[in-house]
């Protein structure tokens, strides 16, 4: 069965969804590999380097779909992208965010679509999880952002011109983008305290040497698969109170909060960043999907009365190299569940099929939908 990985083209897209080193296994699994000339650029490797790895390069478009059962990128496929696929290939990528009639345009053109921000989060999904994977990455990669535009030290240090504090970091959301910044920031020496709605949190934030913000929790904020549910009005209200005592005391707030398919929750008003003191510094890292900051502009680094806000997107692409080799992990251990003897199987009754696939045979679907689509 071919393989065809596709160059990302959305702007300040680095990452390409299969590394060098991802290769081998689908070899043993029976798949070849084609890679259009260029994909691996923006991470650091050449063409070269798939050619050594076993990968055939294709530098025409048409020729690298030509025959394959699955095409592979790492965002939404442009409309021109989407003009290029043939009907019958599986599209396997992130398809959020992206239109809302992406599911109906890839049914439209009987292009099987597979949506990886929908792996579920279970034990034999683990390897699979894309989101986890390229969250981990944001995670960091805050942490080291809010440390770039501090104008001060981040650790405590003790010197002959007098003691300098430590920076104090505030991490709103403890998934896993969350976590991995609060322990970024720990290691880079800031005191850091964590911040979210569900009650699990507290023990993983404590654990990693973080104090937690207290607060009265809503019964059961924990949505199907471990996300924070969205808040009623009224708790909505008692969480921005709480958060508007203890935002102005950070030097670094960084916000991961998303809830799946909704726009992005405010946690940071512009009345608690006018409160920050000048040189503090804001990173949202829901601005692909609005932004947990009120005066966040997504794509953009702006100054709000002396306070930095900075609500990158692509965040992940920023550390391409390791980006990509944790997505291209995934997305084999994916291939490698869905092949069988070489050839692809989709069997809606196993739950991850069922869960990711979102365009099959002509039609749309949703999990559950069993009746819409004849399985392999």
């Amino acid at each position: 069965m071919e393989i065809a990985v596709l160059r990302e083209e959305a702007e300040g897209e680095r990452r390409v969804a299969l590394a060098p080193s991802n290769l081998s296994a689908l070899a043993k699994a029976g798949l070849s590999v084609r890679i259009e000339s260029g994909a691996g650029e923006g991470a650091g490797w050449t063409d070269r380097d798939y050619r050594e790895a076993g990968a055939r390069m294709e530098a025409d478009r048409d020729r690298l779909l030509d025959g394959a059962r699955v095409a592979l990128q790492v965002r939404p496929p442009t409309p021109d992208r989407l003009d290029a696929l043939p009907p019958g290939i599986l599209l396997v990528a992130f398809l959020s965010p992206s239109p809302d009639d992406l599911p109906e345009e890839l049914a439209r053109r009987r292009i099987d679509g597979l949506a990886l921000e929908r792996v579920p989060r279970t034990t034999r999904a683990q390897r699979m999880d894309a989101l986890s994977s390229q969250a981990t990455v944001a995670g960091y990669r805050a942490a080291l952002l809010a440390a770039h535009h501090l104008p001060r030290f981040l650790p405590m240090l003790t010197t002959a011109a007098g003691t300098i504090r430590p920076a104090r970091f505030l991490v709103m959301g403890a998934g896993v983008a969350g976590l991995q910044a609060i322990a970024t920031a720990r290691r880079l020496g800031a005191r850091v305290q964590g911040y979210d709605i569900r009650e699990a949190a507290a023990e993983q934030v404590r654990s990693l040497g973080a104090t937690f913000l207290e607060a009265e929790l809503p019964g059961e904020a924990e949505a199907e698969g471990g996300y924070a549910r969205e808040l009623s009005g009224t708790e909505e209200e008692r969480q921005l109170q709480l958060l508007g005592q203890h935002v102005p005391n950070a030097d670094a707030v960084i916000t991961t909060a998303q809830i799946p398919g909704r726009p992005a929750p405010i946690l940071v008003t512009r009345e608690m960043v006018s409160e920050m003191s000048p040189g503090s510094v804001v990173v949202d890292l829901a601005a692909e999907t609005g932004g947990n900051c009120q005066l966040s502009e997504p794509g953009r680094t702006v100054v709000h009365e002396g306070v930095t806000i900075a609500a990158p997107l692509h965040l992940a692409s920023e550390l391409a190299q390791h980006a990509s080799e944790m997505f291209g992990r995934n997305v084999t251990a994916l291939l490698e569940h869905l092949t069988a003897d070489g050839e692809l199987s989709l069997p809606l009754d196993d739950d991850i099929v069922d869960s990711t696939l979102v365009a099959r045979n002509g039609t749309t679907r949703s999990r559950g939908d069993r009746d819409n689509s004849n399985e392999e």
